[in-house]
């Protein structure tokens, strides 16, 4: 069972969270919103339920993508950090590279596998 307390935040520190324990899942997710939201071509994420969750310091911006879908930002520095959505209404996803250590959020497998960049070669994940 993990118990360890994962830390992250913004690229300019205004915005910082805390994670209890493990995450439910992680992938890479391949839609054209995530590529909107983050400039790049995937992006990893890790999903945990929502009361594992604690901003530490500042306040997530979040924008209203889609119907349904909320993409958490720093207004300060503009840095993407977060997926909430009412598909999932009790988790959030974090984007991986938002976490001081990402070493432990490994994806192991892919959403929206039907709408990867046809150029874009990944090594399928293990799985967990």
């Amino acid at each position: 069972m993990d118990t360890q307390t994962h830390r992250g935040g913004c690229l300019c520190g205004a915005v910082r969270f805390e994670i209890a324990g493990p995450a439910k899942w992680t992938g890479y997710c391949h839609c054209h919103s995530c590529r909107k939201h983050t400039g790049a071509p995937a992006s990893a994420f890790a999903g945990f339920e929502r009361s594992q969750v604690t901003v530490t310091a500042g306040e997530l911006a979040l924008f209203a993508s889609s119907p349904g879908v909320r993409r958490g930002f720093c207004a300060a520095c503009g840095s993407t950090r977060s997926y909430e959505g009412d598909r999932w209404p009790t988790e959030f996803h974090v984007h991986v590279g938002a976490f001081d250590d990402p070493e432990p959020f490994a994806p192991t497998g892919h959403a929206f596998a039907e709408e990867r960049v046809s150029w874009l070669h990944l090594t399928d994940p293990a799985p967990p």
